[in-house]
């Protein structure tokens, strides 16, 4: 589930990307991510911070980690039977949910603040981190949708 909706959300920013909105570039998660054994947890900017080798191939691996960690935390809390008549609303108030993490984890520790305030265009950045996880919750939806008709086949 986590990994069919973390798709749903590529294509998305791929649709993005093809009407002219900037692509979301994973390097700096990869960066991130890979400094922390080094234990550096935060940076001022991670733009500035030393290239890390693999960091992009790194960002991806984490990006669907992630995608999938939401989709175990989302049915840890609902319970696997209930997946068997998914409803949207759940799922879609999830998706909205985990853009916490970016927003007040990632951003602030990669150095563009909370919520993107250090960043040029803040509201820009919000609403599209915001749409980018709604996304992310239709597809969780569309994931369940996709494995409760399996089940029944």
């Amino acid at each position: 589930m986590g990994v069919g909706a973390t798709l749903v959300m590529d294509l998305w920013l791929l649709l993005l990307q093809a009407v002219g909105v900037p692509a979301l570039n994973f390097r700096p998660l990869g960066r991130w991510v890979g400094h922390m054994p080094r234990g550096h947890w935060v940076h001022d900017s991670i733009s500035k911070a030393a290239p890390v080798r693999g960091e992009l191939a790194l960002g991806w691996i984490v990006h669907y980690l992630t995608g999938i960690s939401f989709a175990l935390l989302f049915t840890g809390l609902c319970g696997p039977t209930w997946l068997r008549t998914p409803t949207l609303l759940p799922f879609l108030a999830f998706g909205i949910g985990t853009v916490a993490l970016p927003l007040f984890v990632m951003q602030p520790a990669m150095g563009a603040g909370f919520a993107s305030a250090r960043t040029a265009t803040p509201v820009l950045n919000r609403v599209k981190s915001l749409a980018n996880h709604t996304v992310f919750g239709l597809g969780l939806y569309a994931a369940a949708l996709a494995a409760a008709v399996l089940d029944h086949a």
